[in-house]
């Protein structure tokens, strides 16, 4: 049990390190991805005002019938915020990845991001 608080810790630590070092520059929105075991999601939040500008899920209807976790379902996660994004006018963020690292889904999701028109 102790082993796990520390992992626990320590992917807290990785998190706000790499926020802080994201919010010292706060003249872009930050893009905030996060992973459960079954979904995924991702939001667009502006820190200075302190509101969610865009939100998109895999809860939502047009991920049923689909796996709603894997590599696939972040590349349409991805399109889906830079469409939602584009339409709101948001064209520059900051990618917030919770501290964990640049690779699998979360490489997915930045890589359609980066296509549907978002700018990191």
């Amino acid at each position: 049990m102790i082993n796990k608080l520390k992992k626990i810790a320590a992917k807290r630590r990785r998190a706000e390190r790499s926020r802080f070092k994201l919010r010292q520059s706060s003249s872009r929105p930050r893009l905030v991805f996060n992973k459960s075991n079954r979904y995924l999601s991702c939001q667009i939040i502006d820190d200075a005002q302190g509101t969610t500008l865009v939100a998109a899920s895999t809860l939502e209807a047009g991920f049923a019938g689909k796996s709603r976790k894997d590599k696939e379902a972040a590349k349409a996660l991805g399109k889906a915020i830079g469409e939602k994004a584009a339409s709101k006018g948001v064209k520059v963020v900051m990618l917030d990845r919770s501290g964990m690292i640049y690779h699998g889904r979360i490489a997915a999701f930045a890589d359609a991001a980066r296509a549907a028109g978002l700018e990191f």
